[in-house]
């Protein structure tokens, strides 16, 4: 089974590039599963149901999110009806949704997962890799042997001790939130894939997906100021895994990065 994750979708340019080309992303790659983060798809914070909708229309399977999850008032209501949008699964038991959607698929069950690391988070949640662990061994439990997981931290560190925390048991962890791709793409001891952060879908010339001035105004003056998402090229961040649906285990990943053309923009 192949799973194509594309990491952090950044405003309207993030979001625009991958509605118009993730149903030929698939193609051309022979996507079985696609997953994206769609958490910063809203003006660069949050999302909402008429981003989701058309996310799902563009091809995505599932879409997750991360730390701006709820700041799209409107989202609380539409993600109690929509399993396949994700919030962090270790968020207090009554919080809006769910942070889990198991899917049939011509290779048996797929498990997708969203988590939030602790680790200079803003929001302090529970902890993931308790949490995590529980869910998992049910899971496998009940026989789902291909487990994605997209974890949301902001500590290099965090994201890849989970990584082989849960190393034979999920498919794939992989990171978001910093949005800067890291080269560190591999298969773990026991089965795993692993990527520490997938990046984003957003600007080029941007610092983290915002105007660049703007960011060099905070950081040199110290003075709050506004951060609007960029404009210019688009490049698209994230990974593929094959997975052996016989084992769940990751048998390769790669990166995926392409910079788009003014063309095809």
């Amino acid at each position: 089974m192949r799973i194509l994750f594309l990491g952090d979708i950044v405003g309207e340019p993030g979001r625009k590039a991958v509605i118009k080309h993730l149903a030929s992303i698939k193609q051309d790659h022979a996507i079985d599963f696609c997953i994206v983060n769609g958490e910063n798809s809203a003006g660069g914070r949050g999302i909402n149901q008429k981003i989701a909708s058309e996310l799902f229309k563009a091809g995505a399977d599932v879409i997750t999110t991360g730390d701006h999850v709820w700041d799209q008032r409107e989202l609380a209501d539409y993600i109690k009806d929509q399993p396949n949008l994700l919030r962090p699964i270790n968020y207090p038991g009554d919080a809006p949704g769910e942070g889990l959607v198991v899917q049939d698929s011509d290779f048996g069950k797929i498990a997708v997962l969203n988590a939030q690391g602790r680790t200079f988070m803003a929001q302090s949640l529970e902890n993931p890799f308790t949490v995590l662990e529980d869910t998992i061994d049910k899971l496998l439990a009940d026989g789902v042997k291909i487990i994605f997981l997209d974890f949301h931290a902001e500590t290099t560190s965090e994201t890849i001790a989970m990584g082989f925390h849960l190393d034979g048991k999920a498919s794939a962890v992989v990171g978001t939130h910093t949005h800067v791709q890291t080269a560190d793409e591999r298969i773990l001891p026991k089965g795993t894939a692993h990527l520490t952060d997938a990046g984003m879908c957003g600007p080029e010339i941007s610092v983290l997906g915002r105007t660049v001035e703007s960011v060099v105004f905070r950081f040199k003056s110290s003075l709050p100021t506004r951060f609007p998402v960029a404009k210019g090229p688009v490049r698209l961040c994230g990974c593929i895994v094959d997975v052996d649906p016989a084992t769940g285990h990751a048998t390769k990943i790669e990166r995926y990065s392409r910079l788009l053309e003014p063309s095809e923009m």
